[in-house]
């Protein structure tokens, strides 16, 4: 093959793999995204990209300040904390120069807050008009972000076999290893859309952290935590819900609360 060009060969025989691909009835083609499903995904990207910025000025803001032997306790609510601190003209911790250089970051914290917030509140708003993401906010650990995350990022669910299908396309299925007859699950493949595996394990996480302190928690996630760990209960639940995502998104109506095991809510 000459530099700069393509073989012949090589691109004969491309063509004719993209050829026997499309006359086999297992392939699956992914359906063009609508003006509207890009727009979504541009706000969920910005969101993302806020969010990102903003750890990592909050994780410079800790690193600095625990040079100095200040620190504060994990999570995002706890970082108001030190900045009360920098900005505590009196408090004679902070040299001159470190309260200058560390009050550009706490500012710039509060500027992507402030942003975060304006882009949640119309994504919330535009939920709330939305029919499909109104029915996928009645799913327990599934709020507004998640509805509308799944409403860009799925725009064909009809085009998943079944709810197992779907779960493993987002990445919350077990991977398998079977030897000897025994088959033993190992960790998630974490396949898919990864943003939209974080919110769904997220919200499952939430959820279980509820049922752990609630007494009126269902039966079956009360047992699920306590024959398995926390996180890999998350990451079941997690699963379970993508499944019943594809349900509502697949057969509509809204998650029935009454019918806590039945196989439509496991959806396949």
């Amino acid at each position: 093959m000459v530099h700069g060009t393509v073989s012949p060969f090589w691109r004969s025989s491309n063509d004719q793999a993209f050829s026997e691909a499309v006359i086999r009835k297992t392939m699956r083609f992914v359906p063009i995204k609508t003006a509207e499903q890009q727009a979504d995904a541009m706000v969920l990207k910005t969101r993302a990209l806020l969010v990102q910025q903003r750890t990592q000025s909050v994780n410079a803001l800790r690193a600095h300040l625990a040079e100095l032997g200040i620190i504060a306790a994990g999570g995002v609510p706890n970082v108001a904390a030190l900045i009360d601190i920098v900005r505590d003209v009196e408090d004679t911790r902070l040299p001159t120069s470190a309260r200058f250089a560390l009050t550009a970051i706490v500012d710039q914290i509060d500027a992507l807050a402030v942003q975060i917030e304006m882009i949640e509140r119309t994504i919330v708003i535009e939920a709330k008009r939305d029919e499909t993401a109104r029915r996928l906010t009645t799913i327990p650990g599934v709020g507004a972000i998640t509805a509308t995350t799944i409403k860009a990022l799925v725009p064909d669910p009809g085009g998943f076999k079944s709810g197992r299908h779907f779960a493993a396309w987002v990445g919350l299925t077990p991977r398998p290893h079977s030897s000897g007859g025994k088959e033993r699950l190992g960790r998630i493949s974490k396949m898919g859309n990864p943003e939209l595996r974080v919110l769904l394990v997220l919200g499952a996480t939430s959820a279980l952290r509820i049922a752990r302190r609630s007494e009126k928690a269902r039966p079956w996630l009360k047992a699920l935590l306590a024959r398995r760990p926390f996180k890999v209960a998350a990451v079941a639940l997690a699963n379970k819900m993508a499944r019943i995502i594809w349900a509502l998104l697949t057969k509509g109506g809204i998650y029935d609360s009454s019918d806590l095991t039945s196989d439509a809510l496991q959806a396949g």
